[in-house]
């Protein structure tokens, strides 16, 4: 593994960054569309060459584009992820965007699933060129129910996100949505069952903790090394499941109280199920979406949630009002994990050590939607 990538999506554009082993310096491949909303780009494994970018234009409108030569060259989807016509005189959904993308499996070359906005689950069979929607969820009326109004969810919409293939078995899949709950499908997304059990939903509101409709996971992670492990960031804390349980436990409660536990991010260890790192921000009652106090930083467990450290070595002390967005933290796969967040205010830190030490490693990009990781 000698080159380490960083694809930066952004409210304006998408950058590359890339560095050798070291990741000592970083050299800045970009702007790519710039003036376009790039919700996510993401690097197929299965060839470590195609890229994929979900993009959205005013003029355009959201589509996805397809790299086969690390961004050189860029060609549009011919069939972009998009809800089915409905007849004349009928109300119908339109995609406003397209939020999210995951590739599946080596044992399915092509293979991609895609979340969008307003919450709809498409797949790609020939890596990305056309994309067809899943009426399992796109056509369900219970899914329709739980979804919601397509006014409500967060400020930028309502997603359907964190679509997982379980490294063991292309069948078995994930998905959250905001506002709606988190879903899995053990025959490939032609049924799925709720899986919200222990789950907590909002103080102070009268919402029914049944109805799938009242929670909104903000990100779900799958733990590399044991796929049978997952955790959860809620808009209603911090959770962890170990299947074949189907019970979220709650393990934020044992963040500092000062802090909480609502956030839109996390990560997982490569190599270690026990260890993964969050981003808090503040959840009070108007929800201002930043750090909490204006004192960024990250913090980890290494022993699954019973305790948490924070690590802002490097970072500002005070008077810092960012946040990370939901796909806007990732790690690398070297020995020491590389840790990565890009924030609301462009700018874009990284860790060589597992987060003791954090360096801004670049300032004055556009919003930063999302950042992923890729050693090759």
């Amino acid at each position: 593994m000698s080159t380490t990538a960083l694809l930066v999506s952004t409210r304006k554009g998408a950058w590359i960054f890339r560095a050798d082993a070291t990741r000592t310096t970083w050299e800045i491949d970009g702007p790519h569309f710039l003036g376009h909303i790039i919700s996510h780009m993401v690097l197929d494994p299965r060839d470590q060459t195609t890229l994929l970018a979900a993009a959205k234009t005013g003029h355009l409108g959201p589509t996805v584009f397809r790299s086969t030569d690390w961004g050189r060259n860029w060609q549009e989807a011919v069939q972009p992820p998009a809800f089915a016509k409905v007849p004349e005189g009928e109300s119908g959904r339109s995609v406003d965007h397209t939020f999210w993308l995951t590739p599946a499996n080596s044992n399915e070359p092509g293979v991609w699933y895609a979340g969008t906005s307003p919450q709809g689950l498409f797949r790609s069979a020939d890596g990305g060129v056309t994309w067809t929607e899943l009426p399992s969820v796109n056509d369900s009326l219970k899914f329709r129910e739980w979804m919601g109004s397509e006014k409500d969810g967060t400020p930028d919409g309502p997603k359907l996100h964190s679509i997982i293939v379980d490294p063991r078995d292309s069948n078995h899949l994930y998905f959250g949505m905001s506002g709606g709950g988190v879903h899995e499908s053990l025959d490939r997304g032609v049924t799925w069952r709720v899986l919200i059990n222990g789950m907590e939903v909002p103080e102070g509101f009268d919402f029914d903790v049944a109805n799938p409709a009242f929670h909104d996971p903000h990100c779900l992670r799958i733990c590399p090394n044991d796929p049978d492990r997952i955790y959860q960031q809620n808009h209603s804390g911090i959770y962890r499941i170990d299947r074949p349980s189907d019970h979220w436990v709650r393990i934020g409660r044992n963040m500092p109280s000062a802090v909480g536990d609502i956030g839109f991010t996390m990560t997982v260890h490569p190599r270690d199920a026990n260890t993964a790192w969050v981003f808090p921000m503040d959840g009070s009652s108007v929800w201002p979406r930043t750090s909490p106090d204006g004192k960024p930083a990250v913090y980890v467990t290494r022993d699954s949630g019973a305790t948490w450290q924070r690590q802002d070595a490097g970072m500002p002390a005070e008077q810092a009002w960012w946040t990370v967005k939901r796909q806007a933290m990732c790690c690398d796969a070297h020995e020491s994990v590389g840790l990565y967040f890009g924030t609301t205010s462009g700018e874009l830190w990284f860790s060589a050590d597992e987060g003791l030490r954090w360096r801004c490693i670049a300032r004055h990009l556009p919003e930063i939607y999302a950042v992923e990781a890729a050693v090759f």
